[in-house]
């Protein structure tokens, strides 16, 4: 395994009563790339992130950080090593401004615990900057009063703030415009350019062709296929995703016969 490799799931299998979610999948995450996570629905692309990210507890297989296994059972197991996942739906309060999303529940103090605003304003400026987020106005408006683009750049750039390794984006650019898809594709470009390793979770075939580096396949909660983005086509990637070949038969767990 390469040293550049700060995450890997191997051999991952998950059931839920009688549903096998996820059997013998596979992925990891490389500092400095960008992995695509594709699938059709129902594929096991959202369960395997949940199992990475403590949500779930996987039933076999393992996780190594780094090299090294490790055993992530709760949220705070995979944030204390530096996973950061923005899910689609953004988890940010609208009611409040940016500073305030970006330090909801992690707020800065000073003595007599009292906030320190301009130490957690500065932080976010400095975040945005460093990410060149230059479409906001103000990082004092509320999130309710911006862009598609903007909220989805605000959530990548709250996942960073906190010292992240890893971040998992779950459909980035769903329901955007194109101005805010090209804006949010070239944030997670500059996310892998800094250092960090990126899981793009996306059914937008064209962003992927754009921006991964890498490709997993998952079919019926396998990994079939991975792909150097340089070295294959949209076409070769449809087709592992509905016809790529199954090492275990749905339902019956065992070992398909060449």
């Amino acid at each position: 395994m390469s040293e550049e490799n700060l995450l890997e799931a191997k051999g991952v299998f998950k059931h839920f009563g009688a549903v096998n979610a996820l059997t013998d999948a596979n992925l990891r995450a490389t500092r400095g790339q960008v992995m695509a996570l594709v699938g059709d629905n129902g594929a096991g692309k959202t369960v395997l992130t949940k199992c990475i990210s403590g949500i779930y507890t996987a039933d076999r297989g393992e996780l190594l950080w780094e090299g090294k296994p490790v055993s992530i059972s709760s949220p705070k197991d995979a944030v204390h090593l530096g996973i950061e996942v923005v899910y689609q739906d953004l988890a940010l309060a609208d009611n409040l401004d940016v500073v305030e999303n970006m330090y909801l529940g992690r707020e800065t103090r000073q003595s007599f615990h009292r906030l320190d605003e301009t130490a957690m304003e500065s932080q976010t400026r400095k975040v945005l900057k460093d990410l060149a987020v230059t479409t906001l106005q103000s990082v004092r408006l509320p999130v309710a009063t911006m862009s598609g683009g903007q909220r989805q750049s605000i959530a990548v750039a709250k996942a960073v703030l906190w010292n992240s390794k890893v971040v998992i984006l779950d459909e980035p650019t769903a329901a955007l415009g194109v101005a805010q898809t090209r804006q949010v594709l070239d944030l997670t470009r500059r996310l892998a350019e800094q250092g960090l390793a990126v899981v793009l979770i996306s059914h937008n075939m064209h962003d992927v062709m754009e921006v991964a580096d890498y490709i997993t396949v998952l079919r019926l909660g396998q990994t079939v296929a991975v792909f150097k983005r340089s070295e294959t086509s949209q076409l070769e990637v449809v087709e592992a995703i509905t016809a790529g070949e199954l090492k275990i038969v749905p339902g019956m767990q065992q070992e398909v016969i060449a």
